[in-house]
């Protein structure tokens, strides 16, 4: 699934590879899926696309945003590049041709929201609207004093897989990204954020700013792919493919469990519970 990285990461692809180009056509839904939304009827993407330029590009959260004339497209799904005479994939919930024959796809990955909607007004989502409104851990405006406000009564009773990777508190960073964070902050995902003292507060702060900063810049995790397919340049730690392998700072297995509806990669060396 792509996360805070890899929605700025093809983002700014798209700005630079496809502004300027003109939409011929757009198909939305052409597959349908039942973890898909769209804003209003897909049948009228089209009306709302065609003959319009594509403009910059931008992540907010999951969401890979970019203007199209007076119209905002925004996809929390991986997009894809196809040139001129490249097969398309045969199933998609959003399909984009230019005029010049090339094109670019997105396909739900479990779910998927596709939004198509006029600049200035929000669609009926509430994370896109949350995205929005929050500061992006990539900028400075996410700074320590940001962070000591997402703290409230109930921070105390939460594990700290929970407080930094659900409820939205900080768009854009899932259960992916988080396991990287964790292992950088050396806290073990299920560690009740009571139990953390006031240093390795700092350090779990420090670790959110750099470890996505990092696999931003790097353009992506290995283990996500970009516009165009590449995988992105970020090494992942812990992840399905480093299950069993040799942690890189103290040599003890990496463990894999599963907590809170999905699964969390830790070193029991690094991480103690």
């Amino acid at each position: 699934m792509i996360e805070l990285p890899e929605a700025v990461v093809i983002a700014g692809q798209i700005t630079d590879a496809l502004g300027g180009r003109r939409i011929a056509f757009a198909t939305a839904n052409a597959s349908p899926h039942k973890f898909a939304w769209y804003t209003g009827d897909p049948a009228e993407y089209n009306d709302r696309l065609a003959g319009k330029v594509i403009g910059s590009g931008r992540g907010v959260g999951v969401h890979i945003e970019f203007d199209v004339g007076d119209t905002i497209v925004s996809v929390s799904a991986p997009v894809r590049y196809h040139a001129e005479g490249e097969k398309r994939p045969r199933k998609h919930q959003l399909l984009i041709e230019f005029e010049d024959g090339t094109a670019i796809t997105s396909c739900a990955q479990m779910w998927g929201a596709f939004l198509c909607f006029p600049a200035g007004e929000l669609p009926g989502t509430p994370d896109y609207a949350l995205a929005l409104s929050r500061p992006s851990p990539l900028t400075d405006a996410f700074d320590r004093a940001y962070f000591d406000t997402l703290f409230d009564d109930e921070t105390p009773k939460l594990s700290a897989k929970a407080f930094l990777a659900t409820e939205q508190r900080i768009p854009g960073l899932g259960n992916g990204v988080l396991q990287d964070i964790l292992w950088t902050a050396r806290v073990h995902p299920k560690r009740k954020m009571s139990d953390l003292s006031a240093a390795e507060v700092d350090g779990v702060f420090a670790a959110v700013k750099g470890v996505l900063a990092s696999m931003t810049a790097e353009g992506g995790r290995n283990t996500e792919r970009d516009l165009f397919g590449r995988p992105g340049g970020y090494r992942t730690i812990l992840c399905k493919d480093t299950l069993g392998a040799s942690c890189p700072a103290c040599g003890a297995a990496i463990a894999k469990e599963a907590y809170l509806g999905g699964a969390i990669y830790y070193c029991a060396g690094c991480q103690s519970l």
